[in-house]
Parts: structure tokens; C-alpha cells; sequence
């Protein structure tokens, strides 16, 4: 073995054994977003043998304060592809899996029985409840990280018969009762202080050593330096339920149990790529930063329903407000009226600001 690993192989707790056995595991990462960076950092350091990382998002600039495996190189690429490729450079003696794909109830199953640990990355509910129940049906065990402003939870479940998320969350939030950073923002290291613990519940896991965090929550508070930990007690009922769906459960529809509705969502790159497309800015005439789009119109969101007849029912239509929050509702609006073609931009015009390429309008030419 070369000398890679050496500062491993001098830990007594781990020793040439204890890295053959790191070489030799398999650990999929869903999402390579401000959890999923670090975890794949430092799980691809460490040498574990096979990762596979599940991401069908693009990199944008906004990403870059806190997803520290990125570049304004890869600005608009694949996330999944793109960690491949930094990673490969770290460590080209293990196997890296990219799938450029969103993970959903047709794919979930066939994916996990390949791997023997699963990293959720996720910042959504309607994932991380597909993650558990998949890895319930699957018995593969999970390491759970969430953060939130300035603070961070992180805990393992499934594992050797402890408690699932589910456990501790039976039915999700009410919906739009939880922001995502998206909205209200993330202190930038601290998903790289969360996905490093994650790594480190992966690590031990493999070895053997120490205490996995299964059946407790670790609180971790980056304002006050403070750490805290509560219990999680298995609920053999949430459980026996999850696996009562394994032979349907490609039918499964998370997004319909967390209250999500259809509503699609697009990148900032994805929209520029599409032809004869109305952008439609649902924030007040007043607010800043101006779209530089030559197909925008401004309808703010209280006069939308009285402005539907102004909107073509036969056209693409791309939403936007200041982070995404609004928009998302003014797709719901249009949804619910038969508009059919319809999009939130993500991120909203905070991000549109600062991409230079958004200087141009969607049909390539220059803003007039």
C-alpha cells in the first residue's frame, strides 16, 4: 500500500487493515451541493473504494461561497460531473460514479443495493424522506445533515436495527414552513463543519471504532461554538409502514406527501437555452437588481391574476422575483388558471445580477 494512506495506517485504530477496509467500501452521496462537497472531499482523501454521487443540478455562481469543489470553470455544468472530475484529481486510484440524474422512486432502489452506505446531501424533505424509506427497504444505513442559517443537525439512521428519519419525523413540515438557504441564506463554512462530521460517521462506521451517531441527533450552533445531542427512539410502526410499499414502491409520489406541488424549476442556464420564452419579474416596478432581459415584463405578484389575459397560454413562461420564494407562488397562480408551460427561475434575480452571460437576451443578441 503507498504512502497515501500513511497517516492513516500509523493510527493504531486503523492500521493497514482498517484502510483495506475503507478501500474496499462503496458509499453513494446524494447531492453534491454544501453538504455533499465536503463529504466527498474527504471521504475520496480517505480512499473509499467506490462513491457514487447523485446530482442533477448545475453549478451557478452562488454556489461557489459554500460548494468549495467548484470553479467559475465549470460555472453550468452538471454538479455530478464536475465533482467526478475534481475528485478523480484528488485520488485517481478509487472508483468514482457520477449518475446526472435526479433521484426519484424509479431509481432509488436499483441504485442503493449497489452501494453499502448512503450520504444524504439533500436540502429538500421530499428527498431525504425517499432516502430514508429506500434505505429502509434497501437495510443500507444513512447519515443525515441539515443545516440552517448559522446551525447544523447531523445523525445516522438505519442503523443495526436504530431508529429512520422517520423515527423522528413522521410526517414532513407544513409546506414553505422550512426556508431553504436559497432564501434565507447559510453561513459558508457551515456546511463544510456538517459535512465533515457526516464523512466522520461514514469512516467510523466502516472501521468499527468509536460511537455512531445512530439513535441520537447532534445540534451543532456556529454563533455560539455549542454543541448538543438528543435521543431518537425507534418506531417499529413508521418502519413496518415504509416496508409495506417495497413492491410499489416506484409509485411513490414524496413530492405529493410533503405538500410539494408541480411546480418545475429551472437554472439560470437552463432558461437562456430556451427559445421564444416570456420571462415574467412578479417583484415590485421598484426593486433591485433590474433583469437585463430583453423579454421581461414586470407583473407584480398582487396584480398577477388580474393580468392573466397580458400572458400567451401557449408560450414558455420563466417567473422570477428576488430569490424565488414569490415566483414560486406566482407559478402556482398560473398553474391553477391553465397556463401549462410554466417555470420558477431558481435563485431568482440575485443570481441573474451576477451572471455577465444574462447581459445578453434569450435569443442571443445583445440587450438594446
Amino acid at each position: 500500500m503507498n504512502n497515501r494512506y500513511s497517516r492513516h495506517i500509523l493510527l493504531e485504530e486503523i492500521g493497514e487493515q482498517g484502510q483495506q477496509r475503507l478501500n474496499r467500501a462503496k458509499v453513494l452521496v446524494i447531492g453534491a451541493g454544501g453538504l455533499g462537497c465536503p463529504v466527498l472531499q474527504y471521504l475520496t482523501g480517505a480512499g473509499i473504494g467506490v462513491l457514487g454521487i447523485v446530482d442533477f443540478d448545475v453549478v451557478e455562481r452562488s454556489n461557489l461561497q459554500r460548494q468549495v469543489l467548484f470553479g467559475e470553470d465549470v460555472l453550468g455544468k452538471n454538479k455530478a460531473l464536475a465533482a467526478k472530475d475534481r475528485l478523480q484529481d484528488l485520488n485517481p486510484e478509487i472508483t468514482i460514479n457520477a449518475y446526472p440524474e435526479k433521484l426519484s422512486p424509479t431509481n432509488a432502489i436499483s441504485l442503493f443495493e449497489n452501494y453499502d452506505i448512503i450520504i444524504d446531501g439533500s436540502d429538500n424533505f421530499a428527498t431525504r424522506y425517499l432516502v430514508n424509506d429506500a434505505c429502509i427497504i434497501t437495510n443500507r444505513p444513512f447519515i443525515y445533515g441539515a443545516i440552517y442559517k448559522f446551525e447544523g443537525q447531523v445523525s445516522v439512521f438505519n442503523f443495526k436495527g436504530g431508529p429512520s428519519y422517520r423515527c423522528l419525523f413522521p410526517t414532513p413540515p407544513k409546506t414553505g414552513s422550512v426556508p431553504n438557504c436559497s432564501d434565507i441564506g447559510v453561513l459558508g463554512v457551515l456546511p463544510g463543519i456538517i459535512g465533515s462530521m457526516q464523512a466522520n460517521e461514514v469512516i467510523k462506521m466502516i472501521l468499527g471504532i468509536g460511537k455512531v451517531l445512530s439513535g441520537k441527533m447532534l445540534l451543532y450552533n456556529t454563533m455560539t461554538t455549542q454543541t448538543s445531542t438528543f435521543t431518537i427512539k425507534r418506531n417499529d410502526l413508521e418502519i413496518a409502514k415504509v416496508k409495506r410499499t417495497a413492491n410499489n414502491f416506484h409509485i411513490q409520489n414524496y413530492e405529493l406527501f410533503c405538500g410539494n406541488n408541480s411546480i418545475k424549476e429551472i437554472s439560470i442556464f437552463e432558461a437562456l437555452k430556451k427559445q421564444d420564452t416570456l420571462f415574467v419579474d412578479v417583484r415590485e416596478a421598484h426593486e433591485m437588481p433590474k433583469v437585463g432581459i430583453v423579454s421581461a415584463i414586470n407583473i407584480p405578484l398582487q396584480q398577477l391574476e388580474e393580468k392573466l389575459d397580458d400572458l400567451d397560454k401557449e408560450k414558455e413562461i420563466i417567473l422570477l422575483c428576488q430569490t424565488g420564494v414569490r415566483s414560486k407562488k406566482a407559478a402556482e397562480i398560473l398553474q391553477k388558471k391553465g397556463f401549462g408551460k410554466v417555470f420558477n427561475l431558481r435563485g431568482g434575480a440575485v443570481d441573474l445580477e451576477k451572471e455577465p452571460i444574462l447581459k445578453l437576451a434569450n435569443n442571443g443578441k445583445k440587450e438594446t
